[in-house]
């Protein structure tokens, strides 16, 4: 038993090791009061409790659980289904699927991923697998810093923001079977759909499916088409519908 013992820790030891000696990309944004945020929300709000004068420093944090890069879990838009705290540590870390679209959605903000869109994708870099968590590419996240840009309202107040059609999401689960999504923006129907339709009709369908997305997300330009492995690392509040998460992608 001693020896069965030791192959298996040595087994792990050199996965960590092999692991650590790839890329690593932090898909995650770092966020406070001033960031973007989904209009509905107030802006977070971070208080010192204590400073180093009275021999620690500690602090409070108030924010709406779907702020900054975060996970939605199905509960977030779908009545009797699974919180936060019941996905399973294995569905957060998934194969690595980034779909780049950056190019179509500047040169029209209102873009929206279609089933032809996966086709061309697979034209090039093969049948996307089972299991996947599959991100959309749109580059919406180097707006980050300028809250008027990544809100991207017209004179009349509507936004403009690329997203997913609801076609494009039924075919990844129904006919590639993947696991999750994830996207650079708000919402993950495009501005135009939300506002032609007056509800979010694709997030509502991949919240259905009793998987989450991962919203916000950046710096997918750093992350191959395939063959990376995405962790999404999250607190484990009960009963919540959506928190902060840290992922972060490891490359081939």
């Amino acid at each position: 038993m001693s020896n069965e013992l030791t192959k298996v820790s040595n087994e792990l030891l050199h996965a960590i090791q092999l692991l650590k000696e790839k890329t690593w990309v932090d898909l995650t944004h770092t966020f406070g009061p001033g960031s973007p945020h989904f209009s509905a929300f107030d802006s977070a709000e971070f208080q010192t409790l204590f400073n180093h004068d009275d021999g620690f420093f500690a602090q409070s944090f108030k924010f709406a659980g779907q702020y900054g890069t975060h996970i939605d879990a199905p509960i977030h838009f779908v009545r009797n289904t699974r919180y936060l705290d019941e996905l399973g540590l294995k569905e957060l870390v998934l194969p690595l699927v980034v779909i780049d679209r950056s190019r179509e959605a500047a040169l029209n903000n209102d873009f929206t991923l279609t089933v032809n869109d996966i086709y061309e994708f697979e034209k090039v870099y093969g049948r996307i697998d089972e299991g996947s968590f599959v991100a959309l590419r749109t580059d919406w996240s180097k707006r980050w810093t300028d809250k008027e840009a990544f809100e991207n309202k017209d004179i009349e107040g509507q936004n403009h923001a690329p997203g997913w059609s609801v076609d494009a999401l039924r075919f990844l689960i129904e006919e590639r079977k993947i696991k999750a999504i994830g996207h650079e923006t708000f919402d993950t129907d495009s501005s135009i759909d939300f506002q032609r339709n007056g509800k979010l009709l694709a997030e509502y369908y991949i919240l259905e499916q009793d998987t989450y997305q991962i919203e916000l997300l950046t710096n997918l330009d750093k992350v191959p088409a395939k063959g990376a492995v995405i962790f999404n690392i999250v607190p484990k509040p009960e009963k919540a519908s959506g928190f902060p998460v840290r992922s972060f992608a490891i490359l081939p």
